[in-house]
């Protein structure tokens, strides 16, 4: 004599819920312990520059075109010879990146041509004031690092865009200071 087909299935169900109920809980303290996040997280976004301190960014808007959130929005100017931003003919004079809308997907760092535009880790951006979460140039532009100079300047000497867009460009020549100016005290 045989037992009909359902009738342990439900007691099957019941021993999973019995062992389950006695696990140890896997529980994250987030505020107090940060779990370090994945090497290729797609967190906030970050301006790039050169290594003399020129930005990246020539204002194409081909990241403003490939945002499926339209979450942002670039206006492009033309660089002089008195004030020179990027190495190109022009740079992004406004950009801004509207964390109320960007879904994180990372469309906009594939359609950037100079790799201006990267994710860092970072993914702690909330707010209490809707205007703050829309970051402007100055809070996406990566910090100036000591061998850089702040633009605007001209590009290195002796070098072309494509120098710098090949990556054939270096740090900026130390500023010269009062010590070690010509005729300056040694």
């Amino acid at each position: 004599m045989t037992s009909s087909p359902g009738l342990l299935e439900p007691l099957a169900g019941f021993a999973v819920t019995a062992l389950t109920m006695f696990k140890k809980p896997n529980t994250e303290f987030y505020p107090e312990e940060k779990v370090p996040t994945a090497p290729r997280y797609h967190g906030r976004h970050q301006l790039n520059r050169h290594p003399d301190g020129l930005e990246k960014c020539i204002g194409c808007e081909l990241c403003a075109w490939a945002c499926p959130a339209d979450a942002i929005y670039v206006e492009g100017a033309d660089n002089t010879d008195e004030e020179r931003f990027s190495p190109g003919e022009r740079y992004g004079r406004v950009y801004q990146i509207n964390y109320l809308r960007c879904i994180g997907c990372g469309l906009c760092i594939e359609a950037c041509p100079t790799r201006a535009l990267t994710m860092t880790n970072e993914y702690e951006m909330t707010d209490d004031n809707r205007a703050d979460l829309i970051y402007e140039k100055d809070r996406l532009l990566a910090p100036l690092a000591p061998e850089m100079q702040a633009p605007p300047h001209e590009m290195q000497p002796g070098s072309t865009e494509a120098d710098y867009y090949l990556g054939r460009v270096g740090p900026a020549a130390p500023r010269p200071t009062a010590d070690t100016a010509p005729g300056g005290n040694r």
